[in-house]
């Protein structure tokens, strides 16, 4: 009997990798004024960015860069945090990810933005080395757009790693 080849994916949509989580805000999560500590939600978007990373790649992630965070609105004790991870572009061994951050009022349905951020991850073997990403189909003109867009990021944070080296 003939081994199987393994199968060669050439790209991957954006859909296969998108991550929700959704997160109930407890007093050990919340400050004194009992919103939730950032930290705290450093740590949720780190963790779902990074599932959405490995769902892309079929490799472990690692954290690179975190290009872009932004605080909007707090999440109070008893309320839910919903996280959504979205890929925005691919390179040769990483990709740069988008979480957004909603609170949820449970009681009366309102949900309103809590936190915007932009993250890059490096795909990872067996031997903890950088290794070959699965490019994302640019099955969409807004897939286009996002490849482009993260392109063009990725080139202003190299030349600002360049700048700071010399």
């Amino acid at each position: 009997m003939q081994a199987e080849e393994p199968t060669v994916i050439s790209s991957k949509p954006q859909s296969e990798s998108i991550t929700d989580m959704t997160e109930y805000v407890l007093p050990q999560h919340a400050n004194a004024l009992g919103g939730v500590f950032g930290g705290q939600i450093m740590a949720w978007i780190d963790l779902c960015a990074a599932i959405c990373a490995q769902r892309h790649s079929g490799h472990m992630a690692v954290t690179a860069f975190v290009d872009d965070l932004k605080f909007e609105q707090p999440v109070k004790i008893g309320e839910v945090a919903r996280l959504r991870a979205r890929l925005l572009a691919t390179f040769r061994t990483s990709m740069e990810i988008e979480v957004v951050v909603e609170g949820e009022n449970l009681k009366t349905q309102r949900r309103w933005p809590c936190v915007r951020a932009r993250l890059v991850f490096v795909a990872i073997d067996d031997d903890a080395k950088p290794t070959a990403v699965i490019p994302l189909a640019l099955d969409s003109e807004e897939t286009r757009i996002s490849q482009a867009e993260g392109e063009a990021r990725r080139r202003a944070r190299l030349d600002r790693a360049e700048t700071t080296r010399t």
